[in-house]
């Protein structure tokens, strides 16, 4: 699925300006309206699965939209349709992600959850960089017809469904405990746990660390990278991030989950070091490998450590209100990463995001020292 949606992600913005005739303002608001569907319609989906006691048909309902969605880029003529396929789109996205890492977490032994999510988010990233690559080799191959490659996003959109209705079986255990009532009410927060709690404030603070990887294209623009040459560097960033987070998941399986997410902030802290005192393509290109790395060893990790924390019941729930904070750190990162960039510079940047990593550390070493 996250191969269908780059595909067409990676060309509907210069389609919407150029086909269609949208403005920045237009492609401003369907992401924006796109992004927030998909935020707050994670907190909800997450705890319909605890209620329900059944993740599956809430996957399956996430993965369905997007899927159905995908014909109608093809066919739009217009902003209206685009706005509705991405709003379609982004609240499937947000309907399956709580519920679909309940159910991973569901469905592994304790032993090896560390590797279940490093290659939850290997399989992710690896659509990140083939999404956009398949794009352009159907985009050389058909004389530049945009709405041919639309349709041929159709196809690993139709099969990630199939796959979940023939390949994914619902397991037989705490998910079919007793209904208390739908899992959003004060008494529930508070069976999440401290634990659980404090790991939400830690990874927003991270969050803030990390902000939007468009700094990183800057920072290529800013040391004199060709303009056709910078999308290499996300390349660079997800595919290193997708070849270390599987082993990095596994050694979360074989050594202290907190020293190996202290490790994994570390290097954010050694990525943002360089990109600040970067002066060159190379530098650039440094910082974000180990960027990439550093995704590797904390998103996954961070998720496991989630499921290890709640009870089994309601864990879509802590997995929905664990991606809505996040998420809405992100926003406030990518905020004030621009802000700092515009009033001050690069340098300033990437040293606020230096700052706010070592408080995530901090924030992890206090928290081990508790009781």
């Amino acid at each position: 699925m996250d191969t269908s949606s780059e595909i067409i992600h990676s060309l509907l913005p210069a389609i919407l300006v150029t086909v269609i005739g949208a403005n920045g303002l237009s492609i401003g608001i369907i992401e924006g309206v796109a992004e927030a569907a998909t935020s707050i319609s994670r907190i909800f989906s997450g705890a319909i699965s605890d209620w329900l006691g059944k993740r599956k048909l809430l996957v399956l309902i996430g993965y369905g939209l997007a899927a159905i969605t995908k014909p109608l880029f093809p066919l739009a003529t217009g902003v209206g349709m685009v706005f509705v396929a991405r709003f379609v789109d982004r609240i499937g996205k947000g309907i399956r992600g709580a519920p679909r890492d309940a159910l991973i977490a569901d469905v592994t032994p304790l032993a090896l959850r560390g590797s279940a999510f490093g290659l939850r988010q290997s399989m992710d990233t690896v659509g990140a960089f083939l999404g956009p690559l398949c794009a352009m080799l159907i985009m050389f191959t058909s004389g530049e017809d945009f709405r041919f490659a639309f349709w041929m996003a159709v196809i690993p959109a139709a099969l990630a469904v199939l796959l979940i209705v023939y390949g994914v079986r619902e397991p037989v255990g705490p998910q079919d405990a007793k209904r208390r009532g739908l899992p959003m009410r004060r008494t529930e927060f508070a069976r999440l746990g401290q634990e659980y709690w404090w790991l939400v404030g830690i990874a927003s603070v991270l969050t803030l660390a990390r902000f939007s990887e468009a700094f990183l294209l800057l920072a290529g623009q800013q040391a004199g990278m060709a303009i056709a040459l910078i999308p290499i560097i996300l390349v660079v960033m997800n595919i290193m991030y997708a070849t270390s987070a599987y082993p990095l998941g596994r050694l979360a399986d074989c050594m202290s989950r907190r020293i190996l997410l202290v490790m994994g902030i570390t290097l954010l802290i050694a990525a943002d070091v360089v990109l600040a005192a970067s002066g060159t393509v190379w530098q650039v290109m440094l910082g974000a490998a180990v960027w990439g790395v550093h995704m590797g060893a904390t998103q996954g990790l961070l998720s496991a450590i989630i499921a290890d924390t709640v009870p089994a019941d309601l864990r879509g729930t802590a997995f929905g209100y664990y991606s809505f904070v996040t998420g809405a750190a992100l926003l406030a990162a990518s905020v004030v990463a621009g802000l700092l960039w515009t009033a001050v510079g690069p340098t300033a940047t990437f040293a606020a995001g230096a700052v706010f990593a070592a408080m995530a550390i901090i924030g992890v070493a206090w928290r081990c020292n508790k009781p």
